[in-house]
């Protein structure tokens, strides 16, 4: 997409004023039910909804955290899989939710760029969820085949710039944290020759593949995908994306430290409930939720399976929504990103 000076500035003026979200939070105004009021809530079971199948990430996540959030709040917390439209089917469904009972494990795709990939999305990310807490992160590895030539990721990074714009890159699909992770690190790695192009793939274990078999060149791949075969020689190990090394990633070097700046991202996992939902409620559900991640036996299980346990307030995570919206989302505007 090719836009104007001035339209790259408008946009990302709109993309950095923080959603109604977290100004009812930074101001602490926000609408109480009388039954959040008085301390009562929860009343009835509470629905988690996750947008993916049973045993992906995200629902360990939620099945790992119900039955102690339960224990804290004296109602029973289900958890329901509504899969579809990589979580958007559930996170509308918690935008939509008037019962003060529905609360979602979302993914950052469904509370930040979700509109920006998809005009049509039935739900506005910035409009139209309360932010509960942060659950637990995880970041991508920077990985290429093993025909690349060096050992280290310094020399790595050289045949990366060598090959240039013949290099591919594989995804598990348009939009994606692994796409956008990657023409993020395009953008900010312009100068030093980074041009790899896109090939999009339908899930990260068919981007392992295609690695392996040397049909791609890189791609951003969770710890558990990358690693072994790092480890094993299959695939040459470049930087993860974090800000901070990560015990996910083995505690290995980051991007920034091989000296490659500016695609910071994470793959994040939080619990929201839709805008009308109280404040009482979301600082009663937060506290619990703080509680539940500081077990040690909920954080070794969620590394286990891919998560790094975040703790934090409703307001860390509204800025987390509204920092990765302003990042995620001008990669989306430059390069003309669409949900496909």
């Amino acid at each position: 997409m090719n836009l104007s000076k001035r339209r790259l500035l408008q946009t990302a003026a709109a993309l950095s004023v923080p959603g109604a979200a977290l100004k009812a939070f930074a101001a602490g105004a926000s609408s109480t039910s009388p039954a959040s009021g008085s301390g009562t809530w929860p009343t009835k079971p509470i629905r988690l909804l996750v947008g993916f199948p049973q045993e992906s990430a995200p629902d360990i996540a939620a099945r790992t955290i119900a039955a102690p959030l339960a224990a804290l709040l004296g109602q029973q917390v289900v958890v329901e899989n509504k899969a579809g439209a990589s979580g958007n089917v559930a996170a509308n469904e918690v935008a939509k939710a008037r019962d003060d009972h529905t609360i979602g494990v979302l993914i950052n795709g469904n509370m930040t760029i979700a509109k920006l990939l998809n005009p049509a999305m039935p739900f506005d990310p910035e409009k139209d969820f309360a932010p509960v807490g942060l659950i637990g992160t995880t970041p991508l590895v920077f990985v290429t085949s093993s025909r690349a030539t060096g050992s280290s990721p310094q020399e790595v990074v050289q045949w990366i710039r060598q090959i240039s714009s013949d290099g591919r890159y594989g995804s598990p699909g348009s939009g994606t944290v692994g796409h956008l992770g990657m023409e993020l690190l395009k953008m900010h790695a312009m100068q030093a020759g980074i041009f790899a192009r896109h090939q999009p793939f339908g899930s990260n274990p068919q981007v392992l593949e295609a690695l392996l078999a040397n049909k791609i060149d890189m791609a951003l791949l969770p710890p558990g995908l990358a690693l072994p075969n790092v480890r094993n020689g299959k695939l040459k190990f470049v930087g993860v994306t974090s800000q901070e090394r990560s015990p996910l990633a083995e505690n290995r070097p980051t991007l920034r430290e091989v000296g490659l700046y500016g695609a910071e991202t994470e793959i994040w996992t939080a619990l929201a409930g839709p805008s009308t939902m109280p404040e009482a409620m979301a600082l009663k559900l937060n506290a619990a939720l703080t509680r539940v991640l500081q077990s040690q036996a909920v954080a070794d299980t969620f590394l286990k399976s891919g998560w790094q346990p975040q703790a934090g307030a409703p307001i860390d995570l509204a800025r987390r929504i509204r920092k990765d919206t302003v990042k995620l989302g001008g990669v989306i505007v430059v390069r003309g990103i669409k949900e496909t």
